[in-house]
């Protein structure tokens, strides 16, 4: 099978997987009502249609580790991965209610179309019901989402494993989020550290050593390639969250599709603004930051002065670093045995997506 076929294959299987688990939770749902029944269809419609780039990675790095790319997708590398984006539109229902956002995918999140659509007396009321909605999915499908793995069919043992998997990584993506939530409202002083340390717990252990890692497990790798992989989705998610803050304030906004300056005006603490508040430019820059209603000339200059002051380039040399680094991490893991060729491009190609990526 053709490279674009098995990726459209891949896809398309872990799109299923998803749907039966809707469709089952859905009919389950009539039992409690309505509107009940209603949240879950309403919740399908906005976890399907995603990238799947958490699922992907974990099948693209099974196919790789068992060497045997023909019968590698299996059943239960499908349902993993399936669980894998289930748990990511968890966090992704539980992020937005704590920032306070309507939209995603340039279009109206799970709270924005309900909090439409709510036959609610006033505005207010129907933005409570359509949050407090979002954060009961998200507490069921997190649920959905760890059962699933107690249940998954796989050896007893390696069950254990991934259950011990994902209790971590929830731990560590809920760590990161509180840490992310105390920075912006200045609990927490802003470090440069710091804001790494609640990048990789917020974004990197489950969107890329959580895949890596249950791939390792369901292929039975070694527990040195898994230490390997665990290292190589770190260094992994720093750089796709340092790129995804870099593209936020010096990025094509028509490209990523987000407001060009949202970040700025949060007073959203990145690497960007840790790095910034070390610099003497940083006097003319405290005053616009953060700032709610900063104009669109404010915000130009304000990107302008964390050009001047060296933020961009020193978060672009961030980057640079943790490529450099999975790629060390490779190149011993190759040569030690801990992981095959295959499994090595495999991540590598992940490396060169993420350096030509805009949006």
């Amino acid at each position: 099978m053709a490279p674009s076929a098995v990726h459209e294959d891949m896809g398309t299987r872990i799109e299923e997987a998803l749907r039966q688990r809707f469709v089952h939770h859905s009919t389950s749902a009539e039992t409690y009502g309505a509107e009940f029944a209603a949240l879950w269809r309403a919740a399908a419609d906005h976890s399907l249609g995603g990238k799947l780039v958490r699922p992907r990675l974990l099948l693209d790095i099974h196919r790789a580790l068992t060497h045997d790319h023909s019968a590698s997708l299996t059943p239960a590398a499908v349902e993993i991965a399936a669980l894998i984006e289930l748990l990511h539109y968890a966090f992704l229902l539980h992020d937005d209610v704590i920032d306070g956002d309507l939209t995603r995918r340039k279009g109206p999140n799970l709270i924005g179309a309900l909090a439409a659509n709510a036959p609610a007396a006033t505005d207010e009321g129907a933005l409570h019901w359509a949050r407090s909605s979002a954060i009961l999915m998200g507490d069921l499908l997190l649920t959905a989402a760890v059962m699933g793995f107690a249940r998954a069919d796989v050896p007893a043992d390696v069950r254990g494993r991934l259950l011990d998997l994902v209790e971590e990584t929830i731990i560590e993506t809920v760590a990161g989020e509180h840490t992310d939530v105390a920075l912006s409202h200045g609990i927490i002083r802003p470090d440069l550290s710091t804001v790494l340390d609640m990048s990789i717990y917020k974004t990197a252990t489950y969107s890329f050593s959580l895949p890596l890692r249950a791939a390792a497990l369901l292929s039975d790798s070694s527990p040195a390639a898994e230490r390997t992989l665990t290292s190589v989705g770190r260094h992994l998610g720093l750089a796709y969250q340092l790129q995804d803050d870099l593209l936020c304030v010096f990025g094509d906004h028509r490209a990523h599709g987000k407001d060009a300056f949202s970040d700025l005006r949060e007073g959203k603490e990145t690497a960007i603004i840790a790095y910034a508040r070390s610099t003497e430019t940083w006097a003319q820059i405290a005053p616009l930051f953060g700032s709610a209603d900063l104009s669109q000339r404010d915000a130009e200059t304000l990107r302008e002065l964390l050009r001047v002051c060296g933020a961009e380039t020193f978060v672009s040399d961030l980057i640079g670093d943790q490529l450099d680094a999975v790629h060390a991490l490779l190149t011993e893991a190759e040569l030690a045995g801990e992981i095959g060729e295959d499994a090595a491009h495999t991540v590598l190609a992940m490396v060169s997506r993420l350096q030509g990526r805009r949006a």
